[in-house]
């Protein structure tokens, strides 16, 4: 596969086992930064701006990664019906 061909593929919607790791990939890095900045928000006086946010950081692809999970089955599913 080359890279002409996989953008094609990430820009057209096909998911695949490839595309779909890089979903997971990006959205997980998403869920970081914004754990993290939600973690300041919340707890920065309370414990600290660097630790809140280590640990919203570490704490939102928890809840994160199973729901992009199940977003993908059920795209997938919903495709090939």
């Amino acid at each position: 596969m080359t890279a002409t061909d996989f953008l094609t593929s990430l820009a057209s919607g096909d998911l695949n086992i490839v595309t779909g790791f890089v979903w997971v990939v990006i959205a997980t890095t998403l869920s970081l930064v914004g754990g993290g900045i939600g973690g300041m928000l919340l707890a920065g006086k309370d414990i600290g701006y660097e630790f809140s946010a280590a640990l919203g950081g570490l704490f939102a692809p928890i809840a994160v990664i199973p729901a992009i999970l199940l977003g993908l089955f059920v795209l997938n599913l919903f495709a090939n019906y």
